[in-house]
């Protein structure tokens, strides 16, 4: 599998959103399907619905959200052991959800229980952006699920600060036409989009609840990065709405979590390039043009300046050879597995990992373990899907970050501080047109008696946290800091500000 360096696009002619579609389509450095970002997105951009600039509604029609039955499924859902897995004590579980009868829709799920205390402790779902990125590759085998995937593809290793020590983590292939994610009406992966995608994740989460029914009424929580930062806030919203609707708690939401999220097109944007510039992987001149000429705004109807597309093709050309979503990483440099497993570290990340979950999710005894693939798709898995075609996109979430503010949910952000294509700048930027009081200000957070980034916490709320050291992906990158960091999530706890605590 190629291994292809992420270009950043030059503005689109009239949609501006169709930017950060493209630039955010492919989630991680990579990916089989990548080809030249620009390429490969500007060529479907032929076939992409309108965009909806307003703010998301959720809109399910009144039988989406009807049950199937799930008796029996939990124990045939039971993963028995992956194949060279170590030993665990806790459970798995993974297999398909129906969202959609009719269409023949279902979503592929994968369950890791808590180490401890899994009738009490909470249920977090991890949800990886894209769109149409494979929440089982990055969340689950490269990210904080319990294991990692050796040089070999064969064999896994545990990862000492999987997520599972906090939570009961359950990931999702979202949405149909994702990884193991179906639909016999193959129509619907033209139909792809934000509105969409929440509700079939809600639908699916109401039919897995029955399914797992002691997880009903549990505190969950929504979580993910990327261009996640449409799909959990979409989804918490979904949910919200359908509690008031019933005048009940369907689903027990308590909070979200994203990180370098995509939250609002034209700060993400703009705070792209100055980044760069700060960092100097762009010039100051490319940078000032940039910021001169170029308007983000998402009301722009007309072709960017000449100025604007020259300068951001200059960008582009300086970071092609660096992997922009992580600006210190180094490359891979082999695509080739290895007879023997090469030596590993948690705390050193292989830049060639995805190639080896290419190689793993592939193997029938890994699909037949998961209990995935039952139809036997017409496609390998991908890390991100090339078969899917992306429609509506809101230009923003943050009146749904104000709306869950007033719902007295919790609401985290974090940006590892190396991320190029999502970073801190950006969210920053983003944050600031929040316009929110500061109830706490900026200072240091702590982890082993080191700087583990910085944070600032906001009335109503919102903190938003920094982790030193790490690209777009995390827990990838440290991940101790960031099992640190969803434990306080979880616990309701501010970030450590001293070096005397952890």
């Amino acid at each position: 599998m190629n291994t292809i360096k992420m270009q950043i696009i030059r503005p689109c002619l009239a949609i501006l959103s169709l930017l950060i579609l493209s630039c955010f389509a492919t989630q991680i450095h990579g990916s089989k399907q990548s080809q030249a970002l620009s390429q490969l997105h500007r060529s479907k951009l032929k076939n992409v619905a309108r965009i909806d600039k307003s703010p998301f509604v959720a809109i399910l029609h009144a039988n989406a959200t009807k049950t199937h039955p799930q008796e029996g499924l939990k124990v045939k859902d039971r993963i028995v052991k992956l194949p060279g897995q170590p030993n665990v004590k806790f459970s798995q579980y993974g297999g398909y959800v129906t969202v959609d009868k009719k269409a023949g829709r279902a979503m592929f799920y994968y369950l890791v229980e808590a180490e401890q205390a899994k009738d009490s402790s909470p249920l977090l779902l991890w949800l990886n952006g894209g769109p149409g990125c494979s929440s089982l590759a990055y969340g689950a085998m490269l990210e904080l699920g319990p294991f990692r995937i050796h040089s070999d593809g064969k064999t896994l290793y545990r990862n000492r600060f999987s997520w599972n020590h906090a939570a009961n983590v359950l990931f999702l292939e979202s949405p149909a036409g994702v990884g193991f994610s179906y639909s016999n009406r193959t129509s619907d992966y033209d139909a792809s989009g934000d509105r969409n995608t929440a509700a079939d994740n809600y639908v699916f989460l109401v039919n897995w609840l029955e399914r797992f029914p002691e997880y009903k009424g549990r505190e969950f929580y929504i979580s993910g990065e990327s261009y996640a930062g449409h799909y959990v806030p979409q989804l918490a919203h979904t949910i919200l709405y359908h509690n008031k609707r019933a005048n009940k708690t369907i689903i027990n939401l308590k909070g979200i979590i994203i990180g370098n999220a995509v939250i609002n097109d034209e700060t993400d944007t703009k705070g792209m390039y100055d980044y760069l510039a700060s960092h100097a992987i762009i010039s100051d001149k490319t940078a000032n043009v940039i910021n001169n000429y170029c308007n983000f705004a998402p009301n722009v109807k007309t072709d960017q300046r000449k100025e604007c597309n020259d300068a951001t093709d200059d960008a582009a050309k300086d970071t092609y050879y660096v992997d922009i979503y992580n600006i210190y990483a180094p490359s891979c440099l082999s695509t080739n597995l290895t007879a023997k497993p090469k030596r590993t570290s948690i705390f050193k990340f292989d830049p060639c990992s995805e190639d080896y979950v290419y190689a793993y999710l592939n193997r029938p005894d890994v699909q037949q373990a998961l209990h995935a693939n039952v139809t036997k798709l017409s496609h390998d898995w991908e890390p991100c899907s090339d078969v899917i075609t992306w429609g509506d996109s809101a230009s923003t979430v943050l009146p749904l970050l104000h709306e869950f503010l007033e719902n007295g949910l919790r609401v985290w952000i974090f940006s590892g501080d190396i991320d190029g294509r999502v970073p801190v700048t950006s969210t920053k930027y983003s944050l600031d047109k929040m316009n929110l009081p500061v109830k706490t200000e900026w200072h240091a957070w702590f982890l082993s008696g080191e700087v583990a980034g910085y944070t600032q916490e906001f009335e109503g709320g919102l903190t938003f946290a920094t982790v030193r050291q790490a690209g777009h992906q995390v827990p990838s990158y440290q991940p101790a800091r960031g099992l640190s960091l969803i434990k306080h999530f979880l616990d309701g706890t501010p970030l450590p500000d001293t070096k005397r605590y952890n």
